[in-house]
């Protein structure tokens, strides 16, 4: 579901500083919002007080929100903390792999451009037949 931005109420929260969204920001840009964020049915921020930020200072008017029930106010602080404290971060294994990955797609070795350009050569070939 879609909301404006300026919509939603950002209360108090647990996290004080934001850090720097520029990276943030240019994948957003580049991917859009890969996560909603998550509001309550007041269209209180319980998570994802960054990526709201950032889709601000991108200056897009809406951002996509997952809305769920947060029965007290003690639920939405253990949802804020729930939402920073249990996700795991890519080990450095992990991103060393990811990177390699990526770097292979951009850089296919000779072998498999030539594998490539014979596929397409004997699909051509065939089409006309």
């Amino acid at each position: 579901m879609q909301i404006r931005t300026d919509e939603i109420k950002v209360k108090k929260r647990i996290r004080k500083d934001l850090g720097d969204l520029t990276q943030l920001m240019e994948s957003i840009k580049t991917h859009g919002l890969l996560n909603p964020i998550v509001v309550n049915e007041r269209k209180e921020l319980i998570a994802g007080e960054r990526r709201l930020e950032s889709i601000r200072r991108l200056g897009w008017p809406t951002i996509e929100v997952h809305v769920i029930h947060a029965p007290s106010e003690v639920a939405k602080v253990q949802m804020e903390i729930d939402e920073n404290l249990y996700r795991r971060a890519l080990s450095t294994s992990e991103l060393s792999d990811g990177f390699s990955k990526i770097d292979k797609i951009r850089n296919p070795g000779i072998i498999k451009i030539f594998i490539h350009f014979i596929v397409r050569l004997v699909k051509k070939i065939f089409k006309r037949t």
